[in-house]
């Protein structure tokens, strides 16, 4: 057995000074000290040796084994030293290869550029999940019960909740509204928040819709906010993400939760107002709802309405990217389309 230690030790110690990589020693580890390793091999004879002999085999093994295992460790790390050296024919005045570029997503870049407009503004910036609840996203904003937005050709419910009310019957949240109730809750007047994300409806796709879409929801709440601050506010966002004024204009709308409800359209930018297929040849496009908290939302907040008043504003931002590149079909940007996101 001691011919055989020495046979291994002389063999591997050849073996590590040969290994010219990392995995090529990993390799050598292996064959000499692994589970399955010629090392191995001869500690399973032990047992067939006389006992007087057992005790000095077993020293002479461990031994090996301590000695090979340093010389493996300190061949790891000349290879790991040897592998940053610069090769004696590098030229180092050969120019180098520029690794390709990234960019954000012009949603992406448009949400970032909204958060730095708000934060300037003194708002507080806040994500939820998107999934979300039949109490948050409809029950707390004043949607009746037969309202048409909770049934499935609107809405996507989760699948095992179907029998469940309130709370308990989960969805993809089609609006981000809901989030502002839950923010409410957790926290002491008066409110200046935005809330940023994804929201999802069934409905057919096409150049202005999709099922799944970015907003960017504001909302102010205090007892003596007005609502001429709100319009300004809306000119002053826009203003900022285009860098120039944006033509504003408020028509009356209705939405469960806000009261008085307007309907914010912009300016189209893509056809300077002329009209075109994004616009439907009128010269604008709606790019948010907004108005006053219904009073049934801060109560459901737990606020007193006839204390508490606010602002709502609810920005596609998907439309909002729209207007700033130019872009004439919302698809484009799930599109996963290289040459149309290698222009951002």
């Amino acid at each position: 057995m001691r011919e055989k230690l020495d046979a291994i030790l002389v063999d591997g110690e050849k073996r590590i000074a040969e290994a010219k990589t990392s995995a090529e020693l990993q390799n050598v580890k292996a064959a000499l000290v692994g589970k399955q390793g010629a090392l191995t091999d001869i500690l399973k004879e032990l047992p067939r040796l006389d006992a007087e002999l057992r005790p000095e085999m077993g020293r002479a093994a461990n031994e090996v084994k301590n000695r090979l295992s340093a010389m493996i460790d300190a061949r790891g790390e000349e290879i790991f030293l040897k592998a940053s050296e610069i090769p004696a024919d590098f030229d180092v005045t050969v120019p180098g290869i520029l690794p390709a570029g990234g960019g954000l997503h012009p949603i992406t870049q448009m949400c970032y550029d909204l958060n730095d407009t708000f934060r300037s503004m003194g708002f507080e910036i806040f994500e939820e999940s998107d999934i979300s609840s039949e109490l948050y996203v409809f029950d707390n904003l004043n949607f009746p019960p037969e309202h048409p937005a909770r049934e499935s050709m609107d809405t996507y419910w989760l699948a095992g909740y179907e029998n469940e009310k309130g709370g308990k019957r989960l969805c993809l949240r089609p609006h981000l509204t809901g989030a502002s109730v839950r923010k409410m809750q957790g926290g002491k007047p008066p409110f200046r928040f935005v809330y940023p994300g994804r929201a999802y409806r069934n409905e057919a796709t096409d150049a202005r819709h999709e099922r799944a879409f970015f907003q960017y929801e504001a909302l102010v709440v205090d007892r003596d906010f007005t609502f001429s601050a709100g319009k300004v506010m809306i000119s002053a966002i826009l203003s900022k993400v285009f860098g120039r004024e944006v033509p504003v204009r408020m028509r009356s709308g209705f939405f469960p939760f806000v009261e008085p409800g307007f309907e914010i359209d912009m300016q189209c930018l893509v056809c300077a107002g002329k009209g075109c297929s994004v616009c439907k040849q009128v010269g604008w496009i709606e790019v948010m709802p907004g108005g006053s908290p219904h009073p049934n939302v801060l109560r459901a907040a737990g606020l007193d309405p006839d204390e508490y008043t606010g602002f709502y504003v609810n920005i596609g931002l998907d439309r909002l990217a729209m207007m700033r590149y130019e872009i004439d079909d919302i698809r484009l940007f799930r599109s996963g389309d290289l040459r149309f996101l290698n222009q951002f």
